[in-house]
């Protein structure tokens, strides 16, 4: 019997019975079966080794370009998701590779600047989500247009993390769990370390009952979503009705005193004006109506299709940083120079 053989015969051993099985996925093109790797354990991998995945060093969490090594970006976000999903996911006896790999996915299509960046795009282009994005990104993008060939299990739970999406596997749920807890809990964290928020300012309800660090209340929300999906198993990945409000609570109080916070506004307002000005650069039309094609990559105006402003979207939601303010200062930015006579 192949490793990978004995792994999947593990799966039906231990998981629950609602859990997805790497034997059952399946890819939009078939392959060869890896001799050590599950399916799930695979897609993990090709996630981990993206361009894309390596770009998240570089992209802002919340703060843009941080002055300081501690301060959350993208990459350490998603990797604390995959944690958060993982000691989930092993209680509730769920796939932990499955998890992992959506967890790993779950951002690959962000913007620079976060969240403010994807604003940017959706005002300037009438439509564009992040997560939607992730998924072109493995479907289309990725490997010069081949893409990454994933199950349609880890890309349903990367589409369907936020919002009111509902993901089909528990996997995928329980993501949009432990992506929620992540981000308001180093948010927080991070916000506490920069000046902008302390302990005392946090909702009464929020303190009570999960704490004031960072650890605490990690802890207290993955066990209220741990206990209350084990009890009820049928009704999938969920927390108490007292759990959800405390959630709710604490993300309102982020909203309103760090994502929209006045301390953060110039910075939010300079990088999504980088974002906008960029779009608007790479789909300005000639006198003619025809677009200026040299202005983008050949590479992404072939994997748009020739579709300009497609290619642009694609350019620009790939972009770091650093790397897209640089890109803003070569083409907006007057040079110093000199005039020297022969």
């Amino acid at each position: 019997m192949l490793i990978r053989e004995r792994s999947e015969e593990l799966e039906k051993k231990i998981l629950c019975h609602r859990a997805s099985l790497s034997a059952n996925a399946r890819r939009d093109r078939e392959e060869k079966k890896d001799p050590l790797r599950t399916d799930f354990q695979r897609d993990r991998d090709r996630i981990l080794h993206s361009n894309s995945f390596r770009r998240l060093k570089h992209k802002t969490q919340v703060y843009i370009a941080p002055r300081g090594d501690h301060y959350r970006t993208r990459m350490t976000h998603t990797l604390e998701v995959a944690q958060i999903g993982r000691t989930m996911a092993r209680a509730l006896r769920l796939n932990e590779d499955l998890v992992e790999a959506i967890a790993l996915g779950h951002d690959l299509g962000h913007t620079p600047f976060g969240h403010v960046g994807e604003q940017a795009l959706q005002e300037v282009c009438g439509h564009f989500e992040h997560n939607e994005q992730s998924v072109r990104i493995v479907e289309k993008l990725e490997k010069e247009g081949q893409g990454l060939n994933l199950t349609g299990e880890v890309r349903d739970g990367m589409l369907n993390h936020c919002g009111k999406l509902t993901a089909h596997t528990l996997e995928g749920a329980l993501i949009k769990y432990a992506d929620r807890i992540a981000y308001l809990c180093h948010d927080y964290e991070d916000a506490e370390t920069m000046g902008l928020i302390g302990p005392e300012d946090l909702p009464d309800m929020v303190k009570r009952k999960i704490g004031t660090t960072h650890s605490s209340m990690i802890t207290a929300l993955v066990t209220s979503v741990v206990k209350n999906s084990m009890q009820n198993e049928e009704d999938g990945i969920h927390m108490s009705k007292e759990g959800d409000e405390v959630l709710k609570t604490f993300r309102q109080f982020m909203f309103d005193e760090v994502y929209m916070s006045k301390a953060l506004i110039p910075d939010r307002k300079r990088g999504s004006n980088v974002v906008k000005m960029l779009y608007n650069y790479y789909t300005e039309k000639r006198a003619d109506g025809s677009f200026h094609e040299t202005r983008l990559p050949e590479k992404q105006i072939r994997l748009a299709g020739g579709h300009i402003p497609l290619a642009a979207v694609d350019y620009i939601s790939g972009l770091t940083d650093n790397f897209a303010i640089n890109l803003f200062e070569d083409i907006f930015v007057p040079r110093y120079w000199t005039f020297k006579k022969e």
